[in-house]
Parts: structure tokens; sequence; C-alpha cells
């Protein structure tokens, strides 16, 4: 795609969103969950809610890695980062994202430890050739997107022999999180969040394909439509979804097939499982522990794994009990049900991730959703 305003034409959005009214059942309602943030913030930037009829509902789903991290894991990294021979790599949303008892990296720096935000892995392992002394860490997360760049820095690092190279991994999957959500009370049980359909994530499935969202489609009979980031291509994953539900039909079907293929990138995929394997169970910030949803390095690469060779304790740690950050990745509250939102929490003053990440449904709806919110007082 060279070009961005073709899939950012207010006049055809405008055309789009009438066909989904013309063809929405006034007498039916439709719940479809976006899964990733990068959604929820399109929907939220481009007003894209504004434009629907009010029987389509948009429902926020777990959003980005930074987000669905839990709070342990942001403590293990500041106590790994705290220890005198270490130097701690991360991505910069990661640096305010909130620890336990009001910490973040980004404290953590301030008071002495040596934390540097870099841009990619190149740089931590770039870091460590400079610096034989120190031992450099590179803080790794992301959804399915960023583990092939992680797993190529591993193998460099094997094949430059750098023994001052670890990454702490926090990679995780996310059909386990969505089979998660539809297998939860709250959607099966007690009906509060009711999940007609799924937009599939797009830079995920650019590596995954769409093959693994067919489970989705038999099993729990739920229509998932993967779609791009621009506001057409929401647009038109949401008419998709409505046909899917008049017609009865439970299928994939891919709206972003300029980037995704039904395999995704095979090379992507085999440079991850050469590298990589999955945990038994991995946290998620407001899914609690998700079965098979995280990967570690493989026992030929745990040389390079920051949780073998330092004490790395597990931690037990919650977030401030006022915030609703977890409930909000789940789908059962907006970011507006939340009382610290906009008050106690802003993107200056963070108390939950959701806030932190651009991508974070919080983070959005006060970018853009607050506006609406006051003028439709």
């Amino acid at each position: 795609m060279k070009h961005t305003d073709e899939y950012r034409d207010g006049r055809l959005a405008r055309a789009v969103a009438v066909r989904i009214t013309r063809e929405a059942d006034p007498a039916a309602e439709y719940h479809f969950m976006e899964f990733c943030g990068g959604h929820t913030h399109a929907i939220s930037r481009y007003g894209i809610a504004d434009l629907l009829p009010g029987n389509v509902r948009m429902i926020h789903g777990p959003g980005c890695p930074v987000c669905v991290l839990p709070v342990g894991r942001i403590d293990a990294a500041i106590h790994l980062a705290e220890r005198p021979e270490v130097t701690l790599c991360t991505y910069g949303d990661l640096m305010r994202v909130p620890g336990s008892h009001g910490t973040s990296l980004l404290k953590a720096k301030a008071a002495g430890a040596d934390i540097r935000m870099v841009y990619s892995t190149l740089d931590a392992l770039r870091i460590a050739e400079a610096e034989a002394d120190r031992q450099v860490v590179f803080f790794a997360i992301g959804f399915e997107t960023t583990a092939p760049p992680t797993a190529l820095a591993v193998k460099l690092a094997a094949a430059k022999k750098l023994a001052n190279f670890t990454i702490y991994c926090n990679h995780v999957l996310t059909p386990p999180a969505i089979r998660n959500i539809l297998e939860s009370p709250d959607v099966r049980e007690l009906g509060r969040v009711r999940i007609d359909g799924f937009i599939g994530p797009a830079h995920v499935s650019t590596v995954i394909g769409s093959q693994p969202y067919a489970f989705f489609a038999e099993e729990f009979e739920k229509p998932v439509v993967i779609a791009g980031f621009e506001p057409l291509d929401v647009m038109q994953a949401i008419l998709m979804l409505v046909r899917q539900v008049n017609d009865g039909r439970c299928q994939v079907e891919n709206q972003y097939a300029r980037a995704v293929k039904p395999q995704g990138n095979e090379k992507a995929k085999a440079e991850v499982a050469e590298i990589f394997e999955l945990r038994k169970s991995f946290e998620w910030r407001g899914l609690g522990h998700v079965p098979y949803s995280g990967l570690r390095l493989k026992e030929a690469y745990a040389a390079f794994d920051a949780e073998r060779r330092f004490p790395i304790a597990a931690i037990e740690a919650h977030d401030n009990p006022a915030c609703e950050c977890g409930a909000i990745l789940r789908g059962i509250k907006k970011p507006t049900g939340c009382k610290l939102f906009g008050t106690a929490c802003t993107p200056e003053t963070p108390m939950g991730s959701c806030m932190v990440s651009a991508e974070g449904a919080c983070a959005a709806h006060w970018s853009y959703g607050r506006f609406r919110d006051r003028e439709a007082l």
C-alpha cells in the first residue's frame, strides 16, 4: 500500500455506513469485539462508532501487549534493572506502565537503574557488543508480530557468542486469549459481555495468517473478519460481520487481503518455532492465567534467557484497586466506567496500562472520545 488517503476517504466511509444501516436488522442487536488496540485507536480517532446505527455496538478487547502485561512482570523487570551489573533495554511505551506501589521503569531509571529506551532488538544487541562489562537484558514484549525480530536477535547473539546478552521474554499469543474470552463466565454464563463476532488483528495475522481463527468460527460459532487498521478497513469489516450474522454464517473472512495470506508468513513462523516454545501458562492483565498463551526460549537457547540467568522470582502484584483496567480489557466496562478516568488517571499520570499505550482503550478515548462525550452532554 503506497498511499493511505484512499483508505481514509470520508465520503466512502459514509457510504459504507449507509449500507451497514440498511443491512442491519432494526429488530436485532450486533455486538462485535475488536481484539487489537490498533482497531480501538482507529475507531476512536476517526469517529467510526458515530457512523454506526445504534444497534451495532463495538466492544474493546485486550488491546495491545503493553496493556495486558501484568503488574508482577513490571515489578520483576524493575528488580532486575536494579541489579548493579544489569542494563535493561526496553521500548518507550513500557517505561511508564505502572508497577505496584506507584513504581515504574521510568521512576526506577530516575533513581539510578541503568534502563535504556531502544527502538529495536538490534539496538540492544549493539549495546551488548559495545559494553562487554554489562549484562544487557532486552525486555521482549509483543504479540506474534514482534516475536520474529526477537527470535532473530537471539540467533544473532548466539552467532556472535555474546555472553552478556539475554532477553526477558513476555511474548504472548492472540488465539489462546480469544479462546479465554469466549470461555469466560462473563461471555458464556453470565452474559454480561455479548459477542456476536470478532474483528481479527491485522499485523498479527500477517504473521500467523487467517487459518488459526477457523477454530473460533467452528467451535464457538463466532464469525471473524480480519481487518486492516485504516477507517475504511474497519468499516468494511463491520459490514462483513453484519452480513455474516444476518446469514447465520460463522466463517473467517479476510478483509485485509492486501497483507494477510491464509498461511501467514512461513519464514517468520519458522524463525519463531526454532527459538521459542510454549509456556504452560502465562498471566494476562484482566484475563488471569491463560494456558499455552506465552512463549519462552527453548533449552538450546537457555543461555540467552534472563529468567534462567538471573534469580527472577514470580511476583504476585495487583492493579490499583480503583483502576478498572482489567474489566476494560475484557470488554465488561468502557473507559468512562472507571472513576479514575480523566481525574487521577490521565496520559501524564497513568494509573493503569490502558492509559499508557497509544493503542490502549483509555488512551484512545482520552485522545478522541472524551470530546464527543462532552458534546453529547
